[in-house]
């Protein structure tokens, strides 16, 4: 027969018209629309909360960044010195003798 994949899963719209009347039947129309509400508010807090959390990786991904950074102009820094006083200490010997 001709039965399609939604109506296999669903069934007929003549089915859930039917399903339809006795949920309102027995949650009444108040708490449906109160279940909507909260239905929707939490997908709303849920969406936030995740965009939330992306923006905080991102913002500790720049900060280990900056501070990898850092890290090196300060080891950069160090062995430049280092050479300097080795050059230093090169010539003060050659002077000597």
């Amino acid at each position: 027969m001709g039965t399609t994949i939604a109506m296999a899963t669903f069934g007929s719209p003549g089915q859930l018209l039917i399903i339809a009347l006795l949920v309102v039947l027995i949650f009444g129309t108040k708490k449906l629309r109160s279940l909507g509400s909260d239905l929707g508010e939490s997908l709303k807090n849920f969406k936030k909360a995740m965009s939330d959390d992306h923006s905080k990786t991102d913002d500790s991904k720049k900060a280990e960044k900056q501070q990898a950074d850092a890290d090196f102009e300060a080891k950069n820094l160090t062995e430049k010195t280092t050479i300097s006083q080795t050059k230093e200490t090169a010539e003060n010997i050659k002077n000597k003798q």
